[in-house]
């Protein structure tokens, strides 16, 4: 079992034409990194939707194929309870935190799972360890530098305790020093063994050489290859 199987996956947004995932399959084994490269508009983003089960549930299409976590169709799947399973970080910290201070916004998730007290500050405590920002735990996000905040967007869903991890671009808007420290976090995470799905349009970021991804695929006008060493 996978903890992240895709099997021949179709889809269309409402009102294209032509579908933008064509025909994509690609299984993820427990612990691996993978990186997924593409130019813009190619797909990537559309398929860690299908991942974290925006789409179908959010995002509304044509569908076709199957996404399995751990098993589990993910259409079948609640949000909330994929949420769980599978944690999502974006490209823009912006509009990920949404609380006055840090330790607000790492509990939100915890606190939504109606969670004892004490679990909740257990998960604070260790997610913001992971991410390296325990000190920051009582600073208001707004005062956060860029790359703190994408450390804390990070922390919060790691306060979910996800198997599987998607980050979507999270180094895009970063400057060298925090995607340096977000760099030394997903090598972290990996090394506790969580399975992580890295979509990027700068490759660099995947820092091969530095044991970050452990295989690269490239996605072309809808379809998934192994990396040759040409995005086009």
């Amino acid at each position: 079992m996978f903890p992240i199987e895709i099997k021949d996956l179709y889809y269309r947004y409402s009102g294209k034409e032509e579908n933008i995932l064509d025909g994509v399959s690609l299984e993820v084994k427990e612990g691996e990194v993978v990186g997924i490269v593409g130019l813009s508009g190619c797909g990537k983003s559309t398929l860690c939707y299908c991942v974290n089960g925006l789409i179908p549930q959010i995002y509304k299409g044509e569908l076709k194929g199957e996404v399995l976590i751990f098993g589990s169709p993910v259409r079948e799947m609640r949000i909330a309870d994929i949420a769980t399973r599978v944690g999502t970080v974006f490209q823009d910290p912006d509009t990920q935190l949404f609380s006055p201070t840090v330790e607000d916004e790492v509990a939100f998730g915890p606190e939504n799972l109606c969670l004892e007290r004490e679990e909740i500050g257990r998960r604070i405590t260790a997610a913001l360890e992971q991410v390296g920002m325990s000190a920051h735990r009582f600073a208001s996000t707004d005062q956060l530098s860029g790359g703190q905040k994408q450390l804390i967007a990070i922390a919060s869903v790691l306060s979910l305790q996800p198997d599987v991890l998607i980050f979507d671009e999270i180094m895009s808007q970063i400057d060298r020093t925090g995607r340096r420290r977000i760099k030394e976090v997903i090598k972290g995470l990996k090394k506790s063994g969580k399975t992580i799905l890295m979509v990027e349009h700068n490759l660099s970021n995947l820092d091969i050489d530095n044991n970050i991804a452990d295989r690269v695929m490239v996605m072309r006008k809808g379809k998934l290859a192994d990396f040759t060493g040409e995005l086009e």
